[in-house]
């Protein structure tokens, strides 16, 4: 099984009557979900070798070369964003509980400084892009420029993610893989249903592996996006029905898209490989959203990283999708036939049909997926 990022598995557990004490009077900072997700993927691994928010020299770091200041690879700056007042006020070794909007202290940081975040340059190594109409580049503008930086514990007991079973932690999940004898695992990151191609690119890689982990982000996404609760129904049935389930382990992702692309691509098999996934299927526009990135971006920034700095391994697809004459799901290598034979529709073509209440076509996605999304279409 590969070794997580940086060697080891770091996690910052606290207990939460132990938590309490060491909050009790202190300053609190009320964390939108996002922000409690992202110290959830601190404290139980995820984000690892992190140890807590970013300093401002690995921010910088990040920024300049997708490097932390002990030069290790990291590719989205995983910042705690304050408002201005709060940023005047606190200083070195305060200990700040960090709590939910319901009120629940989930966590604590020790604030070991701050700093002022450049959006401008952020939005363009981040996300190639400085437009305001770029989700990424909205929320960190949304958030403003002021930070503080430190390492996180959190009570993972008092973190619900609302997955009961479908959610394990990466040390969870390595056990859960050695349960198996599965050393080779291919993870399929998603924030979609899973259609017919990507069916076809899951099933080609358990073909290489010994299992596959499908691994949902069910995090905040951009409106449009179908939620979480609708998607997981659609991987339970297909699970359930069309793969060998003795090689499939879904677990969800408790943490927010991005929509960076090349980074988010890099970002995300960090992750994997802290999970203990040894390849990440990067298909099509990875972690991309409207016309920002090239095609296959994401997968060419693998090449551009090369080898060395992790040890998950990218299995890159080209586009897939049903091919009547061929009479099965193909790409343009396998298929040469014209694109008039070929059955693709647009994500707009789907929500369309969807709220027409009509089915999808099965070379498009199975039956049973087609009833459950267009169940949620119609409320």
């Amino acid at each position: 099984m590969v070794d997580p990022h940086g060697g080891t598995l770091v996690e910052r557990y606290i207990d939460g009557a132990e938590l309490d004490k060491i909050t009790d009077g202190a300053r609190m900072l009320k964390l939108s979900e996002r922000l409690v997700f992202d110290a959830l993927m601190i404290g139980i691994g995820g984000f690892s070798p992190l140890k807590g928010f970013v300093s401002q020299k690995d921010y910088e770091g990040i920024l300049e070369s997708m490097r932390l200041s002990d030069g290790a690879l990291f590719a989205v700056p995983i910042v705690l964003p304050v408002d201005e007042s709060t940023y005047g006020e606190v200083k070195e070794g305060d200990k700040i509980g960090l709590k939910k909007n319901d009120g629940t202290v989930v966590g604590i940081i020790e604030v070991s400084g701050k700093f002022k975040r450049d959006l401008e340059k952020e939005a363009l190594s981040v996300y190639r892009t400085a437009d305001k109409e770029h989700p990424g580049v909205a929320k960190i503008n949304e958030e403003g420029p002021w930070a503080i930086s430190g390492p996180v514990k959190i009570a993972l007991e008092r973190i619900d993610t609302g997955y009961g079973s479908d959610f394990l932690t990466p040390h969870r999940t390595r056990e859960f893989f050695r349960s198996k004898g599965w050393n080779t695992v291919a993870a399929f990151q998603t924030r979609n249903p899973i259609h017919r191609a990507h069916e076809y690119l899951t099933k080609v890689a358990l073909e290489m592996t010994d299992g596959l982990m499908i691994h949902p982000i069910v995090g905040e996404l951009k409106p449009g996006d179908i939620p979480a609760e609708t998607r997981m129904q659609c991987y339970k049935t297909l699970i359930d029905l069309y793969y060998n389930p003795e090689r499939v382990l879904l677990n969800i992702l408790p943490m927010a898209m991005r929509y960076a692309g090349p980074r988010e691509a890099i970002h995300h098999g960090i992750i994997r490989q802290n999970y203990g996934i040894s390849h990440l299927i990067i298909g099509r526009d990875h972690a991309g959203v409207g016309s920002y990135y090239g095609t296959y971006d994401a997968q060419k920034i693998y090449d551009e990283i090369g080898e060395t700095d992790l040890q998950i391994k990218p299995l890159k697809f080209e586009h897939s999708f049903f091919c009547v004459l061929c009479g099965q799901m193909v790409t343009a290598k396998t298929c040469g036939h014209d694109k008039s034979n070929h059955v693709f529709l647009s994500g707009t073509k789907v929500r369309e049909k969807l709220r027409n209440g009509e089915d999808l076509p099965p070379e498009f996605t199975r039956k049973e997926i087609s009833d459950i999304l267009k169940g949620w279409a119609a409320g």
